[in-house]
Order: C-alpha cells, then sequence, then structure tokens
C-alpha cells in the first residue's frame, strides 16, 4: 500500500466542510470522526441514493434531486450502479461534473470497498479522494461455512484496520451498514469485535434504522447505544410484517406507514448529539426504481412524487423529535 503526502490537504479540509466543522479552529484529525457525531447541526443533510434514479443519466439525476430539495446523492459507484467500479477513472469525474453543475458537492457513496489488497478497491477510493467525496459505505460480509463466526470476526477486523489506514490517507470516511439476515452486523452487537479494532475516526458503522428494527424489534435501543460511537452515515427507510400466501414477510413501505418509529429514534439521535449525513432509500413499489432498474412501468413523476414525500416526512419528523 502506497502511503499518500499531505497531513492535511485540500481533502481533509473537504472532509471538515461537509462535516461542518471547518469553521472550528484546526482539530487533530484524531478528533474528527467524533467531533463529526456531535456536529450542533440543527437541519439533516439528507442525501438520495441514486439506486432510485439509475433511470436516468448523471445530468438528469441531479436536476431532479435539485428539484425535489435533496442536500445531495448517495452516488452508487459499484456493480450495477451508477458508476461501475472498473470504469471509475473516467465515469465518476464526469457523476461529478453534472452533481456540481446544479449545486450538488461529491460526499457520499456506496460501494463494494472493502478488502484493500484488491486493485479495483483502491481505485475507486482514490478516484472518489481527489474528486471531493467524504463518506462511503463498504461492502457487506458474510460469515464462511467453514469456520466460526469467532475466527470470521479476527479476519475481519484485520481488514478493517488496513482500510481505515488506507482511509485515513485518502481523507475517507467508510461506514458499514448493519444488513438484516445473515450478513456480517445484522444483530449491530457482532459488528463491534471488527469496528473495535480500528481506531473508529475513518471507518464506522452506517446505521440503517429500518434494519435494525427488523432484528432487533423491541431491543433495537441497545443495539444503538452501544454501536453510537461508530455511527458516521446513517440510512432511513420504512417497513412492516405482513402475509401473503399464508406467510409472514417484510413489506417496504414509505415512511411513517411502518414500523419504525421515527420520533423515538430521532429523538434519541438529537440525545445523543448524532448529527451525521443521511441517505434516503425507498425500496417499496416505484415501478422498479426501488431496484434500480434503467426502465420503469411508472412515470417518473410519479417517482418523484414518493421521494419528495418521504422528504418531507423525514424533515417534519426531525424536527418535531424532541
Amino acid at each position: 500500500m502506497t502511503k499518500h503526502s499531505n497531513t492535511f490537504s485540500r481533502r481533509d479540509f473537504a472532509k471538515l466542510s461537509a462535516m461542518g466543522i471547518a469553521a472550528l479552529p484546526l482539530l487533530g484529525v484524531q478528533n474528527t470522526f467524533e467531533t463529526a457525531n456531535l456536529a450542533p447541526e440543527k437541519e439533516l443533510k439528507v442525501h438520495l441514493f441514486s439506486k432510485h434514479l439509475q433511470f436516468l443519466n448523471y445530468s438528469d439525476m441531479s436536476e431532479a434531486a435539485v428539484n425535489m430539495g435533496f442536500d445531495g446523492l448517495d452516488l452508487t459507484v459499484r456493480r450495477k450502479g451508477h458508476v461501475l467500479p472498473e470504469h471509475v477513472k473516467d465515469n465518476l469525474p464526469k457523476a461529478v461534473e453534472a452533481m456540481k453543475a446544479y449545486g450538488l458537492q461529491p460526499q457520499l457513496m456506496s460501494t463494494n470497498v472493502w478488502d484493500v489488497n484488491d486493485a479495483n478497491n483502491v481505485t475507486v477510493l482514490e478516484t472518489a479522494s481527489q474528486l471531493g467525496f467524504t463518506h462511503y459505505r463498504t461492502d457487506w460480509l458474510t460469515y464462511p461455512e467453514n469456520q466460526s463466526i469467532q475466527e470470521s470476526q479476527a479476519h475481519y477486523a484485520k481488514q478493517a484496520k488496513a482500510l481505515e489506514q488506507l482511509n485515513e490517507e485518502l481523507g475517507l470516511i467508510g461506514g458499514y451498514q448493519n444488513h438484516s439476515g445473515k450478513h456480517v452486523g445484522a444483530a449491530v452487537w457482532d459488528l463491534l469485535p471488527i469496528l473495535e479494532a480500528t481506531k473508529g475516526e475513518f471507518l464506522g458503522c452506517q446505521y440503517d434504522i429500518r434494519h435494525a428494527v427488523v432484528e432487533g424489534a423491541g431491543s433495537w435501543e441497545l443495539g444503538l447505544q452501544r454501536i453510537k460511537p461508530f455511527i458516521n452515515t446513517i440510512v432511513i427507510k420504512d417497513f412492516k410484517w405482513g402475509i401473503t400466501d399464508g406467510k409472514w414477510h417484510l413489506i417496504n413501505v414509505p415512511l411513517g406507514q411502518g414500523m419504525v418509529d421515527f420520533k423515538r429514534y430521532f429523538s434519541l439521535l438529537k440525545k445523543y448529539k448524532i448529527n451525521v449525513p443521511v441517505s434516503l432509500h425507498l425500496e417499496y413499489d416505484l415501478g422498479g426504481a426501488e431496484k434500480g432498474y434503467s426502465k420503469l412501468t411508472v412515470s417518473k413523476e410519479e417517482v418523484f412524487k414518493n421521494m419528495t414525500r418521504d422528504l418531507q416526512f423525514l424533515k417534519e419528523a426531525w424536527k418535531q423529535a424532541e
């Protein structure tokens, strides 16, 4: 791994600016992560997950996000994303140019990055750093059948430490998303042995309340309390349980129509002084936009209406939470 120069570079300043703390006296880089979590901003900065706009080109995607009132885009830079990893050097600058043309600054992206020994992963991060991105979601991890969970956690902890080192060199902050099911981190608690191997500054958790409630039901608050020092971005979406053909399953719904108690959740975030970049996901039926399809079965106006409604709900719920 090549060591990158400039201990406090343009990338560092861009990162601090994105966190809303660039106006403060220069802080030690080791305090950056903690300060981001304690940022006293009154409103959330909401980015639209660009997966849901993959039926649009970079320019139309950016224009739509601005017109709906989003603060930015959480750009998919991954397999089947808006920017494919193998074309990142050519296409990520194009996407950023289109975003900036509409006043959107590059900040968030969702990736398949984890192993720093993968040259494509390094290229994605280096390119993103050069273009001013500050935060990204990592790839998901699974537990192999041929070794114990503890052995897997020890292995992933070493990889996490190496990834954080690269992030620090590039001025980036990575976040591992807790995802329900059999992924590592589904229960939130099993992320801790991995993340605690790092300094908790340039690699942490992208906390997803929807998946936390799926797995935690009534205990998600304990998981949030435990993982909160590592939270550097959050994902917002909603769901409920329903019966189809006699079987229970998850049903994704618009914000406020499901089981996520946003009033309680936002109250806890305010109590813990957590105000980090937000990625809004819409996984209910949007004619294919929810799945990242390039062709839809509904009008784009219908998609935009739903996105705008969820954004308005999110902002109002945050404002009302105490």
